[in-house]
């Protein structure tokens, strides 16, 4: 990714966190991304695997990263691609074992070429192996092959590992929590989709294609040295609205359509989730201001609830609330406010939960449970809040006005020791700053 990386000390303290949590004579493996391909050769933009770049801050390929705790001859081993002039002529400069030991602030550091002579000799003693296990096919029967190597040597008196654990659980729990370091990431992703959405909102009028929205995104996010969308970005004007994961971006924008864009960039490995809702015209309809602030008023009573201390699905709770009274309101949900909740009678028009972690993954990792419980919020958290309301075209169950409206807005919060803070400002968000906005474009 472009721009400048985390600093390495930060790495360093997380490996030392992460090994100070796993198990006496253990090692822990963690690979990097493999290439995927496109087409026939054709590679997509490499992204490296997020739990190897949290802790190493390198961004190449074919790469794997050891730690071992208690090692006297060094805890942290980097195997990496060696300096190759004709590679690096095609596909760009490698930083090399050797570089990596200084640049990376690692113990000691081989060619990947040697990782089958080497790392079976770094698990035999080990009583215990923590990796991802079940993800990667053929990282799982890499690693078994390493175990094999030195189960065959056993009579020879080596010890191979009885014990196979999941990295997972200690290392995604550790990412849960943002460093200052990281939440300066996440405001900067978020500031830069930010303008995204307002140049795609300025740009929208009735006859442009969604796509063209989308490349008002996409500016926006490279010219501030963000490479690649978080996400497929969604871009769906009118019925499209309704589809939840929309991302086909390519129908014509008509007179009277919302458009519904949910859309963040990512930078230096950090996501950004922004959601807005607005008419394509400039003035929302009558049924459509309805719905909107009815999604606006449970996104502010969820935000409202995100606090330490709180439980998890406090948020989520209060969006519900809102918008089943809202609805019973305007005559599209019968019943009473506890009757609707208790049966989910919403669901119809609100069928998702109001939000997830956010951080290096746009669905991040951590759990929502612990024990099967709720978790509670703590500071340092990052969650999106994104209610919304979705009435499908054709249902017929509602009077005909209120058909094809979807409505989501969504931003991402994080919680503070005394509360929370929107990260992701600076886009119109209630009904007057959203047609005053989009009055000075030439609507």
């Amino acid at each position: 990714m472009a721009g400048k990386p985390h600093p390495y000390k930060e790495m360093r303290t997380r490996r030392k966190e992460l090994m100070a949590q796993m198990e006496p004579n253990s090692i822990g493996l963690v690979p990097s991304a493999p290439p995927s391909l496109r087409n026939n050769d054709a590679e997509y933009l490499y992204r490296q695997n997020s739990d190897f770049y949290y802790l190493t801050g390198f961004a190449e390929e074919h790469a794997l990263l050891a730690l071992i705790p208690g090692r006297k001859q060094g805890e942290v081993v980097l195997f990496c691609q060696e300096k190759n002039k004709e590679k690096e002529l095609w596909t760009g400069i490698l930083m090399g074992p050797d570089a990596a030991i200084q640049n990376l602030a690692i113990d000691d550091a081989y060619p990947i070429a040697d990782i089958d002579d080497i790392l079976p000799g770094l698990i035999e003693g080990r009583d215990r192996v923590y990796y991802s296990m079940g993800k990667d096919d053929k990282f799982d029967d890499q690693v078994m092959e390493w175990v094999k190597t030195v189960r065959q040597k056993a009579k020879m008196g080596a010890h191979p590992p009885g014990e196979f654990l999941m990295l997972d659980h200690l290392l995604h729990e550790m990412r849960l929590f943002k460093s200052t370091a990281e939440i300066k990431l996440m405001e900067r992703a978020a500031k830069i989709s930010a303008e995204g959405h307002r140049r795609a909102m300025a740009f929208c009028r009735p006859g442009v294609h969604e796509y063209e929205l989308e490349a008002e995104l996409l500016y926006a996010f490279t010219r501030n040295g963000s490479r690649a969308p978080a996400y497929s970005s969604i871009v769906a004007a009118g019925d499209n609205a309704c589809i939840l994961h929309y991302n086909t971006n390519n129908a014509a924008i008509e007179v009277g359509d919302l458009v519904l864009i949910d859309a963040g960039c990512e930078y230096e490995y950090y996501a950004s989730d922004i959601t807005r809702t607005f008419p394509a015209s400039g003035k929302f309809s009558d049924e459509q201001k309805a719905i909107y602030e009815i999604v606006l008023k449970a996104q502010e009573a969820a935000i409202e609830e995100v606090k330490p201390g709180a439980l998890w699905d406090a948020p989520h709770n209060a969006s519900v609330e809102v918008i089943t009274k809202g609805l019973i309101k305007l005559g599209l949900l019968q019943g009473t406010l506890s009757q609707c909740i208790k049966s989910e009678a919403y669901k119809e028009f609100y069928m998702h939960r109001v939000g997830h972690w956010i951080g290096m993954d746009v669905h991040d990792v951590g759990n929502y449970k612990i024990d099967g419980n709720w978790r509670v919020l703590e500071a340092g958290m990052v969650t999106t809040i994104e209610p919304g309301i979705y009435i499908a075209p054709d249902n017929t169950d509602v009077p005909e006005q209120w058909r094809g409206i979807g409505v989501r807005i969504e931003d991402d919060v994080l919680v503070t020791k005394s509360g929370y803070r929107i990260l992701s400002i600076g886009v119109p968000k209630t009904v007057l700053e959203i047609e005053a906005f989009m009055s000075e474009t030439t609507h």
